[in-house]
């Protein structure tokens, strides 16, 4: 059943007639043309679709559409401000902290969500929040340089 899902995203107001079951991920990357975010493992394990619901980092694989109602959604789109890369993205090109990409913009995002709630986290902080993320590449060194440098505690 359709339902009217007004939300913040990006920090433009959106207005959607959509079924509210259907989730967060499959709304952005198909309805709205954001396909920054990542389908990985489907089952809210692997990260790769996390995007920011308020201050907190959420995958939005497992999130229907209606949950996000009246809320403020981020994603790596929105990230990059006046064509000039978010820190943390400018960090994680800076040292290679990636190398198929493909986990890039979730790790980001949980990163972002992190840093909100410890502007300087400790390097066992940075790890224990992106516990959660995977990355197949095995870049979590540089990533977590990355995080580092962005938090000034490097």
């Amino acid at each position: 059943m359709k339902e009217t899902i007004t939300f913040q995203l990006n920090g433009k107001p959106v207005r959607l007639e959509v079924d509210g079951n259907r989730t967060l991920l499959w709304v952005l990357r198909t309805d709205l043309g954001l396909t920054g975010t990542k389908f990985g493992c489907g089952l809210s394990l692997c990260g790769a679709c996390t995007v920011v619901v308020g201050k907190e980092a959420v995958r939005s694989c497992q999130l229907p559409i209606r949950e996000v109602r009246g809320k403020e959604v981020l994603t790596i789109e929105g990230l990059a401000k006046n064509g000039k890369l978010h820190p943390l993205q400018k960090a994680f090109a800076d040292l290679g902290a990636f190398q198929c990409g493909f986990c890039t913009p979730g790790m980001i995002m949980t990163a972002y969500a992190l840093l909100l709630k410890n502007p300087r986290p400790t390097r066992e902080q940075i790890i224990a929040g992106m516990d959660n993320n995977l990355c197949r590449c095995a870049a979590h060194w540089r990533i977590v340089q990355a995080i580092e440098r962005v938090a000034g505690t490097r």
